[in-house]
């Protein structure tokens, strides 16, 4: 028996009803939005970090599903990159959300909000002190 919460398909077929649990939408928008050139990661909560501190892949981290009048809605929280157009990356995880999740499921999504909640700083290369104090010293004798 399928889950009040899952998706029935509108599909005429005499093979029987196609039934699609939300956390299949919920782990394509996540792998779609994290494909985006721009995008540092997806926000997930603590639950998510510890399954990945474990050593498991969290997909659907930082998207959430909610079903409102007009349709489902998906919320992607992501950090983004330092440097990048934070509102065409914006716009290229909304699209790509809405097309792989049409392609995949046959699901219209009705809105694609995109939460920016970070933006990350390159990573400095450190310095290494020991190159440093041998050059120093082959100059001073």
């Amino acid at each position: 028996m399928a889950d009040e919460k899952a998706l029935k398909l509108d599909v005429q077929d005499e093979l029987g009803e196609i039934v699609i649990a939300p956390e299949v939408i919920e782990i394509i928008s996540g792998i779609a939005a994290s494909k985006v050139e721009g995008v540092y990661k997806m926000q997930g909560s603590f639950a998510n970090n510890v399954t990945e501190l474990l050593g498991r892949s969290v997909y659907g981290k930082g998207v959430y599903l909610s079903n409102t009048e007009d349709g489902i809605q998906v919320d992607a929280y992501v950090s983004v990159k330092y440097g990048v157009s934070v509102p065409k990356v914006a716009t290229e995880i909304q699209q790509r959300i809405k097309q792989q999740v049409l392609f995949m499921t046959d699901v219209t999504l009705a809105q694609v909000n995109v939460h920016i909640v970070a933006v990350i700083p390159e990573k400095q290369e450190a310095v290494n002190l020991d190159e440093l104090f041998d050059d120093n010293e082959d100059d001073n004798e």
